[in-house]
């Protein structure tokens, strides 16, 4: 019996040193199993006290299974400190630093069209013009006739109109608002009409739906010169101070005189768009008398207009939706 003990503490020292020196909870279950499973150290002198003398059986197998106790103690708490160092390491490597800013949300911004239009619309509504709006899909009266265009003019084409059903079409032009909004009301009066409209154009600068903004203005004394200094302040607005603006002339059937709006962008002239004072048959379509009143109209297109002013060199850009390119002009 008494080697028997001696062997037991033997055995429970080295197990106590294998436990001290387990680093991880796997090589702590491997020292269990050695000492404490089904076929370990510790189990095997269990075994064993089947071959003991009667007398000796119950003092060794209290002793056995008391050490086995104190092993199995020693182990969970061995256990407890690994898991303890393990989450210590977990947390001092992943340190919140509560001090910090948060991370900020992408934030989303405007359109470059969209900017550009606001700014349009807030420049003339400062100037006292109203705002009118009008269907995509017009008749052909408003888009053409009424706006003095000859029943075989070349904007009339399937080339370059898109022609629907019933005797209506998708608006090549803002200007059919032009006749909407001076139909039926006396002057004087001043408009912008934004919006999108539709052609057959499909290149760098062009594409088949785009937005363009019409404005127009009625009163008794109104004149070219007046037309003049409005597009010069907002050719100012838009492109600075130092912007150049020219005036050619041109023919359009709604206008008379007419002329083309350039400036002069990137050391060289941009044309811009047209203008011209509202042609006679036009008011009278409108039910206004021309002897009485007399106004302007002008157009641009608000897309080539953001192209200039942000550098785009393809309108496709601002119509893929990549929101990497249209991040790099807001």
């Amino acid at each position: 019996m008494a080697g028997g003990t001696e062997n037991l503490e033997a055995l429970e020292a080295e197990a106590h040193e294998a436990i001290a020196a387990a680093g991880s909870v796997q090589a702590l279950r491997e020292v269990r199993a050695r000492f404490l499973g089904r076929k370990g150290s510790i189990a095997a002198l269990l075994r064993g006290i089947g071959a003991l003398q009667p007398d000796e059986r119950g003092p060794v197998g209290q002793a056995v299974n008391a050490a086995k106790e104190r092993v199995e103690a020693l182990a969970q708490q061995r256990e407890a400190a690994i898991v303890g160092e393990q989450q210590a390491r977990s947390v001092a490597e992943h340190r919140l630093d509560v001090t910090l800013p948060g991370a900020a949300p992408p934030v989303g911004g405007l359109h470059p069209v969209t900017v550009v239009e606001c700014e349009m619309i807030d420049f003339f509504t400062g100037l006292g013009f109203s705002i009118e709006d009008g269907p995509e899909v017009e008749t052909e009266y408003n888009c053409f006739d009424a706006l003095n265009i000859a029943p075989d003019h070349p904007s009339r084409d399937l080339h370059d109109t898109f022609f629907v059903e019933g005797g209506h079409v998708l608006r090549t032009h803002t200007s059919p608002v032009q006749i909407r909004a001076m139909t039926g009301r006396t002057p004087p009066f001043r408009f912008i009409a934004p919006g999108r409209v539709y052609r057959h154009d499909h290149d760098a600068t062009h594409a088949p739906m785009f937005h363009q903004i019409e404005g127009f203005m009625v009163d008794r004394d109104v004149t070219m010169a007046h037309l003049k200094g409005v597009l010069h302040a907002f050719a100012r607005r838009l492109f600075g101070d130092d912007v150049r603006v020219r005036f050619r002339g041109h023919f359009f059937p709604f206008t008379e005189p007419s002329a083309e709006i350039d400036f002069w962008w990137n050391d060289r002239w941009l044309e811009w768009g047209g203008c011209g004072m509202i042609h006679p048959q036009v008011l009278r379509n409108c039910g206004i008398d021309p002897e009485q009143w007399q106004g302007f109209a002008f157009g641009m297109g608000i897309d080539r207009t953001a192209m200039d002013r942000f550098g785009i060199p393809n309108i496709h850009l601002m119509l893929d939706g990549d929101v990497r390119v249209l991040e790099q002009v807001r």
